[in-house]
């Protein structure tokens, strides 16, 4: 043999066809293994940072929202634009942190916020609340309340079957984790959340 042969020259000159298709075979195996950790690690971050499935539990947002759908959240959007009336909202329950609850942004920090036989007034003028259908609506009242800085009153679409800001007061900003952006369970209602 002479001194210029290559290692990879001897190797192809030595190889079986056993040892060609398990030398394949094992590259094919790093490369499928190679993929696979990089798109587990892509969905991690993504989940961890960027978007999260949430399972929505109860009435209080129906008829937007339904018990037991499933909806994804951004948790990404709150560090590029600020909260808005109008948001639908999960965020870590007020009395039990361990509790997370989905809800309707209905009074931003600074407002005075009241109902008045069922109807939201914000600063003393009525909300348009187009999503509060006849028979989820409530015809309570709740005095006036200032929603405090970097505060958020919540309420649940379906006013007569809501724990929210009437209850409990306002949501802290610290607590909501994100934005509710899209349904993808049931497949029939597949679509994004307005």
């Amino acid at each position: 043999m002479e001194e210029n042969t290559t290692s990879e020259q001897v190797i192809k000159e030595n190889a079986t066809p056993e040892k060609s298709e398990v030398a394949l075979l094992l590259r094919e195996i790093r490369n499928w293994t190679r993929d696979i950790f990089f798109a587990a690690l892509t969905a991690i971050l993504i989940v961890v940072f960027v978007v999260q499935p949430v399972k929505v539990e109860g009435t209080s947002m129906q008829p937007r929202l339904l018990d037991q759908e499933r909806i994804f959240v951004n948790k990404f959007i709150y560090h590029f634009s600020g909260i808005e009336r109008g948001d639908i909202v999960v965020f870590w329950y007020p009395k039990d942190p361990t509790k997370s609850f989905i809800k309707r942004v209905v009074g931003l920090p600074g407002e005075m916020v009241e109902i008045r036989s069922g109807v939201v007034f914000i600063n003393g003028k009525p909300l348009p609340e187009q999503y509060v259908t006849p028979e989820y609506f409530d015809y309570a009242s709740c005095p006036p309340q200032k929603v405090a800085s970097n505060t958020y009153f919540v309420l649940g679409d379906h006013r007569n079957s809501s724990n929210d800001s009437r209850h409990w007061g306002a949501v802290p900003a610290e607590n909501v984790f994100g934005k509710a952006i899209f349904r993808y369970w049931p497949v029939s209602k597949l679509g994004l959340i307005d």
